[in-house]
């Protein structure tokens, strides 16, 4: 089966503080992406592989958080 690397930006509303970044990381790495959090623009970019885990399953993991997708 062949990788297939997906990326995505997605906003997230109610990030405030490191701990809450850390946080977003933590559930987005359990579900088998890797992402990078920008707190200032509430940010996060994922990358991940489709065959693996798709971007609903990783949004709904950040939501789970009590942290809201846009």
């Amino acid at each position: 089966m062949e990788v297939t690397n997906m990326k995505a930006n997605l906003i997230v509303e109610g990030m405030h503080c490191g701990g809450c970044a850390k946080k977003v990381e933590t559930s987005v790495e359990n579900v088998g992406a890797s992402c990078e959090v920008d707190l200032a623009s509430k940010s996060v970019a994922v990358e991940f592989d489709d065959n693996k885990v798709s971007l609903d399953e990783i949004k709904e993991a950040i939501n789970k958080t009590g942290y809201k997708v846009n």
